[in-house]
């Protein structure tokens, strides 16, 4: 916030267009509105229902304070009717990140690129990891999964059960690590059907979501990215604040039950999941329509 308030201060905007949930959104939100400037939101209107959650309460937040904001789902606009955000408020325009993945993605590196050379390093990983094996893409950073060992252990020996049948690639975040082996969990990394990754750049994600036969995941974004390339995914968390991708999309919330992991993971294995679906609006032109809002709007 200290940072910031130079910025409008020399550039004197029209707005400030935040997006996301993340703590910079709320924080420089707070700021505009402090000094008169008018708030635009991109990805309003999201809820987990879940205050435990930091992002839920910057959404809250960033939505009460802003003058303009852009939804990606229709079930948006009713949370932010219900919050009392006036409708001439608020706009459909779709998910820019969805512009993002459709721009990147002739650009996203080979997964079996990326794969190769972490077994190059980790030779003990080759009979899972063979240029021609299906795998599963795992990632893991919500506090709620990693902090606390009566979670993370069960969760951990469930996806080794999984990684038998299904190798998993894990770019491990790292605060996660740190986790695991403060807990004493490092056999998870050290077995051949796990390949541990260091954090990777988006273009390396994007090829490793849309080489995979399923994401598992407690990650926002990953739920919207793997719908729309059609790869199923089991989201380990109690909520989501996209639940259009479960509706529409090729999601499934399992939470963090083994028995319910296992479930989920032996339906995906019998039946597969339709992989035709993609959400109104999710079609890489959002951002165009919010610069038209943007530009005829009189809110100014």
């Amino acid at each position: 916030m200290k940072r910031f308030e130079p910025v409008l201060d020399e550039h004197a905007p029209d707005c400030v267009l935040v997006v996301g949930d993340v703590n910079s959104t709320v924080a420089c939100a707070l700021v505009a509105v402090k000094k008169g400037i008018k708030v635009v939101h991109v990805e309003a209107g999201l809820r987990s229902r879940d205050r435990s959650m930091p992002e839920e309460i910057n959404r809250l937040v960033t939505d009460q304070l802003s003058d303009r904001l852009y939804v990606t789902e229709r079930e948006a606009i009713g949370n932010l009717l219900a919050e009392g955000i006036p409708s001439d408020k608020i706009v459909f325009a779709g998910n820019v990140m969805i512009d993002t993945l459709m721009h990147s993605l002739p650009k996203a590196v080979d997964a079996r690129v990326t794969i190769a050379e972490a077994i190059a390093t980790q030779s003990a990983k080759r009979s899972y990891f063979s240029d021609s094996s299906d795998y599963g893409l795992l990632t893991l950073h919500r506090p709620s999964n990693v902090d606390d060992a009566e979670v993370l252990g069960p969760l951990l020996e469930t996806l080794s059960d999984i990684s038998r049948e299904l190798p998993l690639v894990f770019p491990v975040h790292p605060r996660t690590r740190g986790k695991i082996v403060e807990l004493g969990f490092e056999w998870f990394l050290d077995l051949p059907s796990v390949l541990p990754l260091a954090p990777q750049g988006y273009l390396e994600m994007l090829g490793l979501t849309r080489g995979s036969s399923l994401v598992l995941t407690d990650s926002g974004g990953l739920q919207e990215e793997s719908t729309v390339l059609g790869v199923p995914c089991l989201t380990l968390r109690e909520n989501t604040e996209r639940p259009i991708t479960i509706h529409e999309g090729t999601n499934t919330l399992v939470g963090v039950s083994p028995a319910a992991i296992q479930r989920a993971f032996r339906d995906l294995q019998a039946g597969g999941v339709d992989r035709s679906r993609r959400p109104e609006l999710w079609d890489g032109t959002a951002s165009e329509r919010i610069v038209a809002d943007l530009t005829s709007t009189h809110i100014w």
